[in-house]
């Protein structure tokens, strides 16, 4: 059977246009499907307006007590909520769920030798049986990014990594298509030029891209993330513009990651 896991970008989030079409185009998805978000700038506007400081670390938020609030205020309520809503609009039965939610998806605290990422999770196990039993019901899971550690505490953890490990844990019972999708066209030779996009990218390709500084910042973790996906047994990963939804699904937009 096959399973579709497709997550968006905070900055597709942040404009309604875009959302607008990636949740019709998401709708008309057919099989099993299940959508992973991130926060887009709602998160630090709250924290801001409660005059919590924010701290990020190359390009990580680092999460104390109050931005931990924050962030579960925002990611599993607001927004989490406000797609489920959009998504039921459109006739796609959807449910909107943490991992702390049936014990879903149990993460750790992050340990780092230098740096406190504060509540940080980082991901354990995926709990296969329930999503698998959620989805048997023909409905649409819509995660938050937002873990727990088993004993009481929740943690942000990152977007990227929850759909990999979801597209990880279920590649045993499904035959899963794992899509990153967010504002560009895909994986790009020339940031400033849309038309660049890289159709194909193998582990040499990756490593010679890396070494030419042609990739940096932050698609290095979105596409580490996809070689680990293709290494546990998930069919295929895709980049690309989240309004192409189902063009990257059928395999005729953005780029497509190889594992060989």
């Amino acid at each position: 059977m096959e399973l579709s896991i497709i997550k968006i970008g905070g900055n597709i989030i942040d404009d309604e246009g875009k959302l607008g079409v990636f949740l019709d185009a998401f709708a008309e998805v057919k099989g099993a499907k299940i959508l992973v978000h991130g926060g887009g700038k709602l998160a630090t506007k709250v924290a801001e307006e409660l005059e919590i400081g924010q701290q990020l670390v190359d390009g990580r938020r680092i999460t104390d007590a109050e931005t931990l609030r924050v962030v579960t205020m925002v990611y599993a309520g607001t927004i989490n909520k406000q797609i489920v809503a959009r998504l039921q609009s459109r006739g796609c039965p959807a449910i909107g769920l943490t991992g702390a939610d049936g014990d879903a998806i149990r993460s750790h605290k992050r340990s780092h030798p230098t740096i406190d990422y504060g509540f940080v999770g980082d991901v354990d196990v995926v709990n296969t049986g329930l999503l698998t039993s959620l989805l048997a019901l023909d409905r649409t899971l819509v995660f938050a990014p937002i873990t727990h550690d088993g004993k009481g505490q929740l943690l942000n953890t990152n977007a990227d990594t929850i759909a990999q490990e979801l597209a990880r844990g279920l590649s045993t019972a499904f035959e899963v298509s794992l899509v990153y999708s967010f504002e560009k066209s895909g994986v790009l030779l020339n940031a400033d030029d849309e038309g660049s996009v890289i159709g194909r990218i193998d582990a040499a390709t990756y490593e010679n891209l890396k070494a030419r500084k042609v990739i940096f910042a932050g698609m290095i973790p979105k596409l580490d993330n996809a070689f680990a996906a293709l290494r546990s047994g998930v069919r295929k990963v895709i980049i690309g513009r989240a309004e192409d939804l189902s063009l990257l699904l059928a395999g005729r937009s953005g780029t497509t990651i190889i594992h060989e």
